[in-house]
């Protein structure tokens, strides 16, 4: 049994060890059942030895190619309206991001943003099940997008419309945040005679933490001036630069970011947790830790700081002036970072700010970047980021800025030595 109480050694024996990415293979038997088991992905090097064996090792082969090739008939997606378990085999998928199990209905629950389901079959259709919540969720088949569902009521979901015949990469990603709650997913099925394959597992891994500029925040709108509604509805973390630049690299990622957030202070002095705070933890009422001992990146880009200082301090807040609130800041994050080494030992660490509100961010992360530096005792660097438009929702980036944000990092890791070795 693992920590989680998950059993672990129904895995066969090539996939005993965790990934290099830190990935679950997670299966989910049928309803009637009420169990889950993980199947442990075996390394990248094992998985490529044995996929020159067979024809079956070919397709294999394919479904883990990135980019994937594009379908030759167009996806589609649409709820099952008398929703039944009959026929249907738990696939094996991944998941990147941070989950919690559902305790005795089966299933996993998520919070934080960026999270995708990602599986590899063989086979016409699939099947995947949406429990309780709200967000919203991009269904891709190979590469494309099939369908966009916003608030998709709970219950089964048809993907159908695949040659059936040749492989198949299919990933459900979710694109806004979700501070109000979490939301749950059940699993992935395949009919009968759908052949299922491992899902991509890729080498190389990233790592974003941060606030509402790596959320995505409002990065869709067209306008400055939205309603909560409309934040919710114009963020989409899938185009922000993290997930950009995961692309651009072929890599696994995850986002552990919650808008308002800082190092010691949140927007405006509000009272809850900072990032730093509610990292260490699954969901953010701090319900169950996070099951992070696979996931081990090579990169960790990290922007905390915009919470801190965009506000003025007001009357009742614990620093007596800014000055302090420099002190404070400083000091929590070098040793939130050095927390993260411990965590991630191999890792190399991009720090990255704006030049908003007159550099006073700026002035502050390069501080934090210096005393780790002097230390040395973390890989650290620094990239300002400057000439950005601030056209999204109430002055965050928009989806320009997240490409020349994704941009100038990919240029910054490419200056890194030794920026992808285990």
């Amino acid at each position: 049994m693992t920590r989680s109480g998950v059993r672990s050694s129904l895995a066969p024996p090539l996939f005993r060890k965790p990934p290099p990415g830190g990935f679950f293979l997670a299966r989910r038997q049928p309803r009637q059942h009420r169990e889950r088991s993980f199947r442990i992905a075996g390394t990248a090097a094992r998985i490529r030895a044995c996929m020159k064996k067979t024809f079956h090792a070919l397709l294999l082969a394919c479904a883990c190619a990135a980019p994937f090739v594009a379908p030759a008939r167009a996806a589609s997606v649409a709820r099952v309206d008398a929703p039944t378990m009959e026929g249907l085999e738990p696939a094996h998928f991944a998941i990147g991001g941070r989950v919690a199990t559902m305790p005795g209905s089966g299933g996993w629950t998520w919070q934080w943003p960026g999270l995708y389901f990602e599986t590899a079959f063989a086979g016409g259709e699939a099947v995947f099940e949406v429990g309780a919540g709200a967000t919203i969720l991009h269904v891709e088949v190979d590469g494309r997008t099939a369908a966009t569902l916003a608030r998709p009521a709970p219950g089964l979901y048809r993907v159908s419309g695949l040659a059936g015949n040749r492989p198949h990469i299919l990933r459900i990603q979710a694109a806004t945040e979700h501070q109000a709650g979490p939301n749950h997913f059940g699993g992935i099925f395949l009919p009968a005679g759908s052949q299922r394959l491992p899902p991509p597992l890729r080498e190389r891994r990233i790592e974003f933490i941060g606030d509402s500029h790596t959320v995505g925040y409002g990065n869709l709108s067209p306008r400055r001036e939205c309603s909560e509604a409309e934040v919710w509805a114009t963020t989409d973390n899938t185009r922000a630069y993290g997930p950009l630049l995961a692309a651009r690299y072929g890599a696994d990622y995850r986002i552990n970011a919650i808008s308002g957030r800082g190092v010691v202070r949140n927007y405006g002095g509000m009272a809850a947790d900072t990032l730093p705070q509610a990292y260490p933890y699954a969901l953010f009422d701090r319900s169950e830790r996070a099951g992070d001992e696979g996931w081990h990146p090579q990169v960790v880009v990290i922007a905390l700081g915009t919470n801190d200082f965009s506000t003025p301090l007001a009357a009742g807040e614990r620093w007596k002036d800014r000055q302090a609130l420099y002190s404070d800041y400083e000091r929590a994050y070098v040793a939130f970072v050095r927390s993260l080494r411990d965590r991630y030992p191999a890792a190399r660490f991009v720090l990255w700010s704006t030049d908003l509100f007159g550099g006073e961010i700026r002035a502050e992360v390069e501080r934090v970047v210096a005393r780790l530096n002097a230390d040395g005792d973390v890989p650290v660097t620094y990239l300002p980021v400057a000439g950005l438009q601030m056209s999204g929702c109430h002055g965050h980036p928009s989806l320009d800025d997240h490409a020349r944000i994704a941009e100038l990092l990919a240029a910054h890791i490419e200056t890194l030595a030794d920026r992808w070795d285990e």
